[in-house]
């Protein structure tokens, strides 16, 4: 779902009607037949693991010890897109990592080094200046936020 903002879903179902629980959106910058430097996908956390709620358990030791956690897959009408996670997180709100492109590689490679330092595990994935990612972001308690991003592998 996508629309010319990145507030109308947080509290509109996929169906267009007014719900609480909101619906997972594409931000408004963002073209999914056309991928930006970084891909930014907003959902709810939600406490019965629906939407974003379960990115929570990408905190933990657990989550990260097993292999199978490390891809996003993301099913469009064009074909399935993945990307092999490479940072998660979690921090107060704040938007520095909702860029969805970038002037130069260096800038480019600047957002990667910080968004990287961030990560609660080291993924030890490498990124390049040409690589593409994306971002997941999700309210993470009551005024910080939750953030898992993916290079681009298919």
């Amino acid at each position: 779902m996508q629309t010319t903002n990145n507030s109308y879903y947080l509290n509109h179902s996929f169906t267009k009607e007014e719900n609480k629980s909101g619906w997972i959106f594409l931000d408004y910058r963002n073209n999914i037949n056309n991928l930006d430097k970084n891909t930014i996908i907003y959902g709810h956390s939600r406490y019965d693991s629906s939407m974003f709620g379960s990115l929570r358990n990408s905190l933990k030791q657990s989550w990260f010890n097993n292999t199978e956690n490390r891809e996003i897959h993301l099913y469009t009408k064009a074909g399935d897109i993945v990307w092999q996670i490479f940072s998660v997180y979690h921090l107060p709100n704040t938007t520095d990592y909702l860029s969805t492109s970038f002037k130069d590689s260096s800038e480019f490679n600047s957002f990667i080094k910080l968004i990287k330092n961030r990560s609660v595990f080291n993924f030890d994935i490498d990124i390049s200046a040409d690589d593409k990612i994306i971002t997941l972001s999700t309210c993470y308690r009551l005024n910080d936020r939750m953030v898992m991003h993916g290079k681009l592998i298919k």
